[in-house]
C-alpha cells in the first residue's frame, strides 16, 4: 500500500500545480529536445500501452526518469539490458534470460509497480503514480518542495533533493527534467489528453487576438495575447504556454474551444 493516499485535497493540488506549471525559459531547449525524442519513439511506448494498458505518455516519461530514453536500458532504474537489475529493484526480470528486449524491461517494471488499464490515469491519478514510482520522501518530510522527479525545469521547484539514499540537502538543484514539466509541455502541443481532461469540443466566443509566431512590440498586445492564452487554459485538456505570442499552437487550441482559428492564421 502507498504511504500517501490520493485525496480529494491531493487531487486538487496536482491539478492547480499542473495547471499553473511553466518551463523555465533556460531549460525550454532541452525540454522541447526531450519532447522530440518521445514523439520520435512513439511506437515503442504504443506497443507497451497495447499489451499493459499503462497509457504511452507514462510509459514515455517514465522512461525518461529512469533510463534517458535510452532503450538499451532497464526501465526499472537504468541498468544495462544485458543482464538483470543490480540495484532495487535487484534481479529483475525474474523469468527470461538476458539481454532482454526494452519492452521486456518495461512491462516487467510496470507490472511490479502494479500498473495497468485498471490504473487511474486522470491528470491527478497520473502526476500520483508517478510521484510514487520515485518514493514519497519529499511530500512526507519535505512538504515545502514539490517533487523535483515531477517539477524540476519548472517554475514548481527551485532547489532541495536527496543527494543519496536518506541524505537531504535543501540547496542541491536537481539537474534532470520533472515528468511533470515534461507531460505539460506535451500536452501544450496536444501531444495527447488525459481521460478526466478531454480536449474541449463546446462552441465558444473567447477573447480574440490575430495569429503571430512573434511577439508584439505592443504591450497591450502582449498582454492581451497573454489573457487569451490564460482563458484558454481554463479549458479541461487545454494546456498553452503563457509567452504572449498568440502562434500555431495557441491558434490550435483556439480552435479546439471555438471551433475555427485565430484571425490571421493561414490555415484558416
Amino acid at each position: 500500500m502507498p504511504s500517501v493516499q490520493l485525496t480529494a485535497r491531493l487531487r486538487d493540488d496536482y491539478k492547480i500545480l499542473f495547471n499553473n506549471c511553466d518551463i523555465r525559459p533556460e531549460r525550454s531547449q532541452e525540454v522541447e529536445g526531450i519532447v522530440r525524442k518521445i514523439d520520435a519513439n512513439r511506437a515503442r511506448y504504443d506497443k507497451v500501452e497495447t499489451s499493459l494498458g499503462v497509457p504511452w505518455f507514462v510509459v514515455a516519461v517514465t522512461h525518461n526518469m529512469e533510463a534517458s530514453l535510452n532503450f538499451t536500458k532497464h526501465l526499472h532504474n537504468g541498468h544495462p539490458l544485458t543482464a538483470r537489475t543490480v540495484q532495487v529493484p535487484a534481479g529483475r526480470p525474474k523469468t527470461g534470460n538476458p539481454p532482454f528486449t526494452w519492452e521486456q524491461s518495461a512491462a516487467d517494471a510496470l507490472t511490479l509497480k502494479g500498473l495497468s488499464a485498471d490504473t487511474d490515469w486522470s491528470l491527478s491519478g497520473t502526476l500520483y503514480r508517478l510521484e510514487g514510482y520515485n518514493g514519497w520522501g519529499y511530500r512526507l518530510f519535505h512538504p515545502d518542495v514539490s517533487s523535483p522527479y515531477l517539477w524540476s525545469y519548472s517554475n514548481q521547484y527551485r532547489s532541495g533533493k536527496y543527494v543519496a539514499d536518506g541524505t537531504w540537502s535543501d540547496t542541491a538543484v536537481s539537474k534532470q527534467c520533472g515528468a511533470a514539466a515534461i507531460l505539460r509541455r506535451m500536452a501544450e502541443k496536444l501531444m495527447f489528453e488525459f481521460p478526466d481532461q478531454p480536449l474541449p469540443r463546446e462552441d465558444s466566443e473567447p477573447l480574440v487576438v490575430a495569429h503571430s509566431n512573434r511577439k508584439s512590440r505592443d504591450p497591450a498586445t502582449v498582454k492581451r495575447a497573454e489573457e487569451l492564452q490564460r482563458w484558454l487554459n481554463s479549458f479541461d485538456g487545454i494546456f498553452v504556454k503563457v509567452d504572449g505570442i498568440p502562434g500555431d499552437g495557441t491558434s490550435e487550441a483556439y480552435k479546439k474551444v471555438a471551433g475555427h482559428y485565430l484571425p490571421g492564421d493561414p490555415r484558416a
